[in-house]
């Protein structure tokens, strides 16, 4: 497939928040999300992967997609899962339930919904390029956690890596993306957790060859052009 870069964003600290999508005009789009959380480069790594193949395999049909590596740049450069104005940019976003409340530094949901500059650009692509399905790359423990109507391509990763399924976590996400864009855009949301390097004792190239199979197994379906319709 071949990616043209879009106009990028730009972050609090004015760094470029780079985003590239395919020639396909569609109605739906599917996303490819990374860095979210600056310090959880399992997921950004396999991302990275993920958009090399797909850049350089040209035997695939071509999709309506768009690809942001990294959206917290900052954070990536500074290896922290908050962003410069220390605001986590998974609780920030302009959900029903949000709320000015966290118990935890690393939940600070911001001032006020989709205050930040990294997620007001973010929601100005999704507007301008509408979200079918959404796959949001992160590293905590090896999860793919359903949003919407997307447990299906749950079920068809595990098939490959054996990651638990979950429709729910464990606890309240309010502002996060996962909420969000299915409330907003009626699009489903695949956060795919990454294991984490310290407690699973792999490589990045490890956690990428455990789930190169099944990402390139299912840009090669139907599946994917099911969410897009």
């Amino acid at each position: 497939m071949i990616f043209s870069e879009l106009e990028s964003g730009t972050s609090r600290e004015g760094h470029k928040i780079p985003a590239f999508k395919t020639d396909i005009k569609e109605s739906k789009y599917l996303y490819i999300i990374g860095g979210v959380h600056g310090d959880e480069v399992e997921g950004v790594y396999v991302l990275k992967e993920l958009f090399q193949w797909l850049s350089h395999e040209h035997t695939l049909k071509d999709l309506p997609m768009i690809v942001i590596p990294i959206l917290n740049v900052d954070g990536y450069r500074a290896q922290t899962r908050v962003n410069a104005y220390s605001v986590d940019l998974n609780r920030n976003l302009p959900t029903q339930d949000w709320s000015p409340n966290f118990t935890q530094p690393k939940y600070n949901p911001g001032t006020k919904p989709l205050s930040e500059p990294e997620n007001q650009y973010l929601v100005k692509l999704f507007d301008k390029y509408k979200p079918g399905f959404i796959m949001s790359f992160h590293t905590w423990k090896p999860i793919l956690n359903h949003n919407g109507d997307c447990r299906d391509v749950a079920e068809f990763l595990n098939k490959f890596n054996g990651y638990e399924m979950a429709g729910d976590i464990g606890y309240p996400t309010p502002g996060s993306l996962g909420t969000f864009a299915v409330e907003k855009y009626n699009s489903p949301v695949l956060t795919f957790e990454c294991p984490e390097l310290r407690t699973h004792k792999e490589s990045l190239k490890d956690i990428w060859n455990e789930n190169e199979e099944g990402l390139k197994s299912f840009f090669q379906t139907d599946l994917v052009w099911k969410k897009l319709k």
